[in-house]
Parts: structure tokens; C-alpha cells; sequence
């Protein structure tokens, strides 16, 4: 579930945003948090270490591996692969910890400039036995056969993979395979096709060997001073004539399916370093995103969605602004009584319009937890269209929206204390209760009960438990006061006063045609908004799913707009149509319009589990719906409430401009 972003557009839009900053340090100095780069050079000859700002070692990290045909990653330790022993792992942050990202320090080190061949890293013995070397061996072969990948580390950079596809063209993976298989009827699956060795039936190729070539530029006018710009390997087979003494010659390793026996593993690699001036150190990531599949593709659909919305929510707003223009003058122009009762439409129905709705206290929490993740959102994705969400900072994004929803509480509780006050309630206590417990509490009941099935199946992705401690202290200690001191100034302020006073007795609504009724209008309302986002959906999905890098945050702040404007829109136009119709009930209507785009985004979600997805087992897929059913329910009230408050200031406005007798 990694994100990342153009490093050398976030630098310049964080330059010309912090232009004022820049004028009273050096602009060559300042770099994004978790940006700033690190310098190389050889070791000493004379092996004095002066005072030098550079780094002769390099150190590559593991992190967890995972599979697109399963939803359960695993650390690097749960493979019965080389280990460093006693050695201290990076310090993990939030974000990490909720994406099940495990850095560890890893045995594969190397010296800046410094040549290695068939370096050996160890080997590993297995007996079948006996049970811990058949269960680490078994466990082996299943990675294998999912289709696990390594992910490893170098300067805050991913090693990748390189490989030529279709149409000449290079896709740069930010992994590799532990193998392949070979089926009983000598099909080679996935990574098995790179080599015309692997033909042995129903047989697994372990990749033991890696080739590691690290790019470097050196920095001007400061020699001996080097940056790494490129970290590319390409995973290779050998059975080694002399594991004791490798040298990087034999028949590929193989691990037959109906192994008895004993069996010898060694594990090498080799590394060597090319300077490449042409690659800046800002532009290091250019060469993995301009690789992915379907890059053009995206940007020339985004690009045509956007104007499509664009044109429609136009077309809505010219309609609605020149039809309201017209009635508002026409009601004005009225001089008698006869000419009024001749009018219908939404004039009539002036006493009620304002009528408390049904279950007013469920509406105002889910008003309340929707502002909340509005303008968590918005905040960041605003701060990861300026850069400070950066690839080398990673779990920063997921970090953020934690803490921004954490300290969000203020707004939610005022909020929802605000519109439960105007609806004429008065259990402020059950009120200010269920806004800071109800939707959390779903989400935090639906998330552990992923994290138990991820704890049973022995998954990097489960969250320890005293992860699981901070976030209830988190929510209950600073999330939910915040919540009460909210909806204190909510409900100590006086409530909202409407435009036009409400009848005592309700008016009678008369019979609605299809077109009017409340479930059609519901259903219709959320496909234009949708419509909006499901191009920008698919690769959000794939970046989660499919582990594949996502970085076009300026585009995805764009759409987020377009939603709002759609969503507002979409809303206003069903809304003017019922009132028109004399059906005043528009408060839960507006809110499950815009809102009904999560159920459009859940149908979405299970095509594309079983269209584009190979995900297997019965963990994996409950696992998938589980956090998907999450991410419906935070896209429901973040729809709901923009429809709300587009329908609210729309029935507020032309309610005030009109003569209501």
C-alpha cells in the first residue's frame, strides 16, 4: 500500500509555496522532510577517517514481502533467508505500522565503489526429516508459488528489477520474486519464462543470486562527493558446483515439488557501480514511474474524465442558475392572493422545508464524522500535492491522515451539536456520544477484526498490540475530548435560524411520479459522481491491491475537487426537482444522493476482485472486503456530506431571496 510522488516536481512546488521561506536561507540548502540526500565516496587508502561528510558504506534494507495473489504479507524473517544477527532496525512510524511495513537490516552490505563477484552471503541446510527444515521448506515453496516479492532498500531507494516488455519498451519493478514454478504439465509460471533452463516439471527455481548494479553522479563542486541516483539488480539461479566456495556456474537451483532428502542452498550475489551523469538526484524516481504500466493511459483518461465533468457540472450550473432565476422572479412579481394559489412548486411547501427530518440524530453524528474526514482529506492531499508526503518519508501519508482525523474532533463534535440543535434535540449527551464512538467504532470493530484473521495467519500486516494501545489511547485520550469541546460551543451557541418559519402542522405530499421518488432519485444521483472518479479509482485500487507505486497526487487533488463540485451539483439539481414536486423532505435525500457513490464504488470494488485480481485463499478475500467495507463507509459520509451542505446553503439561499407571505 506504498505511495510515492515525483521527487523533482515536489521540490519545485514546495520551492515556489515556501518562496518567502527561501528568502532568508539558502535555496540550495533547503530540502522536503526526509528528502535531503546523502553523500558517497571511497573509503581512505591509508584508512584514516577524517572529518569527512560522506559515507563510504552502504547498507541495503529488507522490507516485508508480498504477493498480488494474496492480500497476507510476511516480514523478510519469516523466509528462512540470510539474517544479520544483533543489529538495530530503523524506528518505524504510524503509517508504517498500519500498512504492515517491516524494515530490517539485512547481511548484503557494500563499500562505495568497491567491486564484488560471487560474493558469498551464506547458506542454508535443509533435511526433510526433519519437521522445522520441511516447515521452513514448505513455507519456501509457497512463497514461490504465490508469487512473493522481495522489496529492498538502498539510500531511501527501492532496488528494482528491469526488463523489457512489449513494444521495446523497460518496466522497472520495485521488487523481485523469491522463484517460480514449473507445473506437473511443464508450464513456467510468472518469473519462470526469463529462463529457458526452467523446464524440469513440477519443480520450483529459487532465485539465490542477485546482481546488483548501483548508479552514482558526483556532486559539482563538492569532489570526492558522490549521490546514488539508480539502484538496479537482475535475480539469477545457480546450484553452485562448490557451495562451500561459490563461483557462480552450474544448472539453475532447483527444488523438486517430491524432494527427499537433503538439500544445500547457497546464497551471493554481486555488485558493481556505474556512474551515470545524465540522472539528478531529484529526477532518481522518473525511471520507475515512467516505466509503469499503463502511465499513458491514465494520464490521457484523466485528462478526458475531467473534462467531461467539467462540461456537465457547467451545463447543471447554467441550468439551475437560469430556471431559479426565473421562478425567484416570478414569484417576486406576484401581487395577489389569486396568483399565488395558481403557482405550485417548491414555493408551497416554504412552512415545511425546514421541518426536522426523521432519525435527526443519526444525520447530524454521520454530518459530524463527515466533516471530520472532509477536511482530514483535503488537508492531505493538499500537503502531498506539495511534496511533504515524499517517497523517502514513507508511511508519511497514511501518518498524516491519522493524526489530522485525530486532532479533527473539534469540527465534528460542533458540527454535529450544531445541526442536532436545529432539528430540535435535545439529548445532547447521546448526541456528543455517538458522534465521537458510532463510526469509529465501526471502523475500529471492522479493522481489529481483520487484524485477528492477519495475527492468525502469521502476517507482517498485523498491527502489534501495543500499536493497536496508542490508537485507543489516541482516540479516547486526545480525539474524543476534543469531540465534547466541540460540540460544547455547539450546543452553547444558538441554534441555526432558517429563512422562513415552519407550519405547525405538516403539509400533505402529493403523489410522486417514478422520476420523483425518493429511491430513483438516490440511485441516479450517485452515478455522475462516480462517473468522476472511478478512472482515478482503478489505480488507486492497483497501488493497494496490485502493489504498484501511485504518485499523481496533483491529479488526484484535481479530482477530489471535481467530486465536490459534482457532488454539490448533482444534489443541488435532484434537490430543486422535489421541492418542485412539493416533496420538502430533503435532508436524508441530499445526504444519501451524493452518498449513494459509495455503494456505486462498492459495486466497482467486487468487479474488479474477481476481473483484475488473482487473489486466492479465504483469509486473503475476506481480508479484501473487510478494509474495502471500511473504505465504503468513509467514502459514504464524505460524499453524504457534501451533498448535505450543497443542499442545505442552496434551499437556505433561495428560501431568503424570495417574499414569503
Amino acid at each position: 500500500m506504498m505511495v510515492f510522488l515525483r521527487v523533482r516536481l515536489a521540490v519545485m512546488s514546495a520551492f515556489l509555496c515556501a518562496g518567502p521561506l527561501l528568502l532568508v536561507q539558502d535555496a540550495a540548502a533547503f530540502y522536503l522532510p526526509g528528502l535531503a540526500p546523502v553523500s558517497f565516496c571511497e573509503k581512505p587508502q591509508d584508512g584514516k577517517d577524517a572529518q569527512r561528510e560522506c559515507q563510504d558504506k552502504i547498507e541495503v534494507f529488507v522490507n516485508r514481502l508480498d504477493s498480488v495473489e494474496s492480500v497476507l504479507p510476511y516480514e523478510y524473517t519469516a523466509f528462512d533467508f540470510c539474517t544479520v544477527e544483533a543489529e538495530k532496525r530503523p524506528s518505524e512510524n504510524l503509517g508504517q505500522v498500519l500498512f504492515g511495513e517491516r524494515i530490517e537490516p539485512s547481511p548484503y552490505k557494500f563499500s562505495f565503489k568497491q567491486k564484488e563477484t560471487c560474493k558469498h552471503v551464506c547458506t542454508k541446510k535443509y533435511s526433510t526429516s526433519k519437521a522445522e527444515d520441511k516447515a521452513n521448506l514448505d513455507f519456501l515453496k509457497k512463497g514461490m508459488l504465490l508469487n512473493y516479492q522481495h522489496h529492498w532498500i538502498v539510500d531511501n531507494m527501492p532496488v528494482t528489477w528491469c526488463y523489457d516488455v512489449e513494444d521495446n519498451q523497460k518496466f522497472c519493478n520495485p521488487g523481485f520474486p523469491i522463484g517460480c514454478y514449473v507445473t506437473d504439465t511443464g508450464l513456467a509460471k510468472d518469473a519462470c519464462v526469463v529462463n529457458s533452463e526452467f523446464n524440469d516439471k513440477d519443480t520450483f527455481y529459487i532465485f539465490n543470486h542477485v546482481d546488483i548494479t548501483i548508479y552514482y553522479h558526483n556532486v559539482e563542486n563538492e569532489a570526492p562527493d558522490s549521490r546514488l541516483v539508480a539502484a538496479k539488480m537482475e535475480p539469477k539461479s545457480y546450484k553452485q558446483t562448490n557451495p562451500d566456495a561459490p563461483d557462480c556456474t552450474g544448472p539453475p537451483m532447483s527444488l523438486s515439488n517430491k524432494l527427499n532428502g537433503d538439500l544445500i542452498i547457497p546464497y551471493t550475489y554481486s555488485v558493481q557501480f556505474k556512474e551515470d551523469p545524465n540522472i539528478r538526484w531529484a529526477s532518481r524516481w522518473d525511471y520507475i514511474l515512467e516505466s509503469m504500466p499503463h502511465t499513458n493511459i491514465q494520464w490521457f483518461s484523466i485528462m478526458n474524465s475531467l473534462v467531461i465533468v467539467l462540461f456537465l457540472s457547467g451545463m447543471v450550473a447554467m441550468i439551475m442558475l437560469r430556471t431559479l432565476h426565473k421562478d425567484i422572479a416570478r414569484y417576486n412579481q406576484m401581487d395577489s392572493v389569486e396568483d399565488a394559489q395558481e403557482e405550485f412548486g417548491w414555493k408551497l411547501v416554504h412552512g415545511d422545508v425546514f421541518r426536522p427530518p426523521r432519525k435527526g440524530m443519526l444525520l447530524s453524528v454521520f454530518l459530524g464524522s463527515g466533516t471530520q474526514i472532509f477536511i482530514m482529506t483535503f488537508v492531505t492531499l493538499f500537503f502531498a500535492c506539495l511534496g511533504f508526503l515524499s517517497p523517502a518519508n514513507r508511511g508519511a501519508l497514511m501518518t498524516c491522515a491519522v493524526v489530522l482525523w485525530v486532532l479533527l474532533g473539534t469540527p465534528a463534535g460542533y458540527i454535529a451539536a450544531r445541526f442536532y440543535k436545529s432539528f430540535g434535540g435535545e439529548k445532547w449527551k447521546t448526541n456528543v456520544l455517538l458522534t465521537a464512538f458510532l463510526c469509529p467504532g465501526v471502523v475500529f470493530a471492522d479493522f481489529f477484526l481483520m487484524n485477528l484473521i492477519l495475527w492468525g495467519e502469521g502476517s507482517s500486516a498485523a498491527m502489534p498490540f501495543g500499536t493497536l494501545v496508542a490508537i485507543l489511547a489516541l482516540w479516547f485520550c486526545i480525539s474524543v475530548p476534543l469531540t465534547f469541546v466541540g460540540a460544547y460551543f455547539g450546543f452553547k451557541k444558538a441554534g441555526i435560524e432558517h429563512p422562513v418559519r415552519t407550519n405547525q402542522i405538516p403539509r400533505q405530499i402529493p403523489e410522486q411520479s417514478f422520476y420523483t421518488k425518493p429511491l430513483p432519485g438516490i440511485v441516479m444521483g450517485g452515478i455522475l459522481p462516480f462517473g468522476c472518479i472511478f478512472i482515478q479509482l482503478f489505480f488507486i485500487l492497483n497501488s493497494i491491491w496490485s502493489h504498484q507505486m501511485y504518485y499523481m497526487f496533483g491529479f488526484l487533488f484535481l479530482v477530489f475537487i471535481i467530486l465536490v463540485i459534482t457532488c454539490s451539483e448533482a444534489t443541488i439539481l435532484l434537490c430543486y426537482f422535489h421541492l418542485c414536486a412539493e416533496d420538502y423532505h430533503w435532508q436524508w435525500r441530499s445526504f444519501l444522493t451524493s452518498g449513494f457513490t459509495a455503494a456505486y464504488f462498492l459495486v466497482y470494488a467486487v468487479h474488479y476482485f474477481f476481473s483484475k485480481l488473482q487473489i486466492t485463499g479465504l483469509a486473503s478475500t475476506i481480508l479484501y472486503f473487510g478494509y474495502t467495507m471500511i473504505m465504503a463507509l468513509i467514502f459514504f459520509l464524505f460524499t453524504g456530506t457534501i451533498g448535505f451542505f450543497a443542499c442545505f446553503w442552496f434551499v437556505t439561499k433561495i428560501y431568503s431571496v424570495v417574499k414569503v407571505d
